[in-house]
């Protein structure tokens, strides 16, 4: 029954690599335990100790482990968001399709096309600088 414990922990292990999260794991890990304990207890390991053992192993390994694994597998995340205002903001366009509030208008700005905002009415052909961005729709102004 070792054997069925290993290949099942080695297969449930494989399967973390087609899903994210990093859980599935920790229950491969405690499936492969069991099949080692099954190993050196053998007939004295029965069914029930075996399950108990899993289930009992896949708890402690997801509250103990999963945080210092995923640290070392994953890398650790960046805390602050990685933003493109900056990039964006104070770029020249040039309005294609007037802006009037509260309707969006399209400008392009550095050879693509926006839909921008404005706090008043800009006319199509006229220049606009970014004053900042939300999401893929630009904040403009007149020059």
């Amino acid at each position: 029954m070792g054997w069925f414990w290993l290949y099942a922990g080695a297969g449930i292990m494989f399967l973390e690599l087609v899903s994210p999260g990093f859980v599935i794991f920790f229950f491969g890990l405690a499936a492969a335990t069991v099949g080692l304990l099954c190993f050196c207890f053998a007939e004295a390991f029965n069914m029930t100790w075996q399950f108990s053992a899993f289930s009992v192993l896949s708890i402690l390994y997801l509250v103990f482990l999963r945080r210092f694994l995923k640290t070392v597998f994953m890398g650790k995340v960046e805390k602050e968001p990685c933003s493109m205002d900056d990039d964006m903001t104070g770029s020249l366009g040039e309005v294609t399709e007037e802006i009037n509030p509260p309707s969006f208008g399209r400008v392009i700005i550095r050879d693509a096309e926006w839909t921008a905002k404005a706090a008043g009415f800009i006319a199509a052909g006229e220049k606009v600088r970014v004053v900042s961005r939300e999401n893929l729709t630009v904040v403009v102004e007149k020059i």
